[in-house]
């Protein structure tokens, strides 16, 4: 099994998929630490509720030092708010991946997250935007597109409707496959 920590910030819906698709979807990560950058966060709730380790770290020098003793080896963003640096990028190269609530390249990078994100596609007029799942390099979503997947955009959406179906269409279902297949990866890159 190849220990992933999941880092969070807010309401954790897409830890509480991965949560739910452990075994089902998920067979070869095990989801050993949840990382909050916010007290605050529901996220550290669902990760008691699902017998996960949650820590609230805000520095990086505690995050690394607590990733190391765990054993962690895959590193998976779901709703975290916060930049990693180059630094810590560069010493977790392929071994980081996003979940990203638009078709990259549209409406990513720095400060295009949330329902933001949703309102820029809202006012370009799209018909379809989606999710992408990527590894995560120290350009704000700039590192290589691991998976995607389209969903329509309705006559009648709203920033939050359209959110909500791309989380529902997109994201939980390319999140939990997509840490399936890095964590075949590296499983197989430890027996190669």
């Amino acid at each position: 099994m190849v220990k992933t920590a999941v880092f969070v910030s807010g309401g954790g819906t897409n830890l509480q998929q991965l949560l739910d698709k452990r075994g089902s979807v998920i067979k070869t990560a095990d989801i050993a630490l949840v990382v909050s950058s916010s007290e605050n966060a529901y996220a550290l709730r669902r990760a008691e509720k699902g017998g996960v380790e949650a820590l609230v770290i805000k520095n990086e020098t505690e995050l690394q030092r607590a990733l190391t003793e765990r054993g962690i080896e895959l590193i998976v963003l779901a709703g975290y708010m916060k930049i990693l640096s180059a630094d810590f990028t560069a010493k977790w190269r392929r071994r980081i991946i996003n979940v990203h609530p638009a078709l990259i390249p549209s409406f990513c990078g720095k400060g295009m997250y949330g329902l933001r994100v949703h309102e820029a596609a809202l006012g370009c007029g799209v018909k379809v935007t989606g999710a992408t799942v990527h590894f995560v390099n120290e350009i704000p979503d700039g590192g290589e597109i691991i998976s995607q997947k389209a969903v329509a955009v309705e006559p009648n959406d709203t920033p939050e409707t359209l959110q909500r179906r791309v989380m529902e269409q997109a994201e939980w279902v390319l999140l939990p496959e997509a840490v399936e297949k890095v964590a075949k990866e590296i499983e197989n890159e430890r027996s190669a």
